[in-house]
């Protein structure tokens, strides 16, 4: 780990949950970070297009910021690194793609969204807590709930929203290129959600790109291996921008 002293000379961390989860999502890093550093969290919740909730969010956040983007936080962040590459310092993305939902894709999204509109929440939540989200671990159940929990505290309209926002959302690869600091992937072992292909990609497509491998976790590596997350931010965050 970095120590305190150099912590405290770095800018801001903005991190982005993914969809249907709060800073709950990142709750192993903030209490780690948050000591050292100033950490915000920036939920995805201000509109139906990845666009919109970028253009919503940016004038809320520090004038310059290191970023941080989990699944369709990541998406967000690559947004954010479009409109704005001058104040992202560093980027590091999290089981997220740049390229758009697939045909198919887009349309298993439609049943749930509609699920979610009318009365059956849980439901649609259940939905996204698939088999393939978490690795195998003895605390697979609970850590579930407790993603289950934070959908359902978010609530069906966000739910929607965040749903045709992944639908819509642009081929984000130009983006990509313009981050001019560190840039880092984590990829958790078992994430079969977003294919390995996929985010090895996104690295090559940053022009200081690494992938790191989070053993023992999947698609929610922050929660379900906290302590190799940890280390690899805090080694990123050492980098030079």
């Amino acid at each position: 780990m970095m120590t305190g002293s150099a912590l405290l000379e770095l800018e801001p961390m903005v991190m982005i949950p993914g969809m249907m989860s709060d800073a709950r999502v990142f709750a192993p890093q903030l209490e780690v970070f948050s000591g050292f550093m100033p950490v915000m969290i920036a939920p995805p919740i201000s509109g139906d297009t990845v666009e919109q909730i970028a253009a919503q969010m940016l004038p809320q956040l520090p004038l310059h910021f290191a970023l941080v983007g989990l699944g369709l936080g990541g998406v967000v962040a690559m947004e954010l690194l479009r409109r704005a590459p001058e104040r992202v310092s560093r980027l590091c993305l999290m089981s997220a793609s740049a390229q758009p939902d697939s045909p198919g894709t887009s349309s298993e999204r439609e049943p749930h969204i509609i699920g979610a509109r009318t009365g059956r929440l849980p439901e649609a939540v259940r939905s996204i807590v698939e088999p393939d989200l978490l690795a195998p671990a003895s605390n697979r159940m609970e850590l579930a709930q407790s993603l289950i929990d934070m959908g359902l505290d978010l609530g069906g309209e966000v739910f929607v929203a965040q749903s045709r926002a992944m639908q819509r959302r642009s081929d984000m690869q130009n983006a990509l290129r313009r981050c001019t600091g560190p840039g880092l992937v984590l990829r958790g072992e078992y994430d079969r959600v977003v294919p390995k292909k996929r985010l090895d990609f996104v690295a090559t497509m940053l022009p200081r790109g690494t992938v790191i491998e989070v053993p023992y976790a999947a698609h929610l590596p922050t929660l379900e291996n906290p302590q190799g997350v940890n280390q690899a931010l805090a080694e990123w965050l050492a980098m030079p921008a």
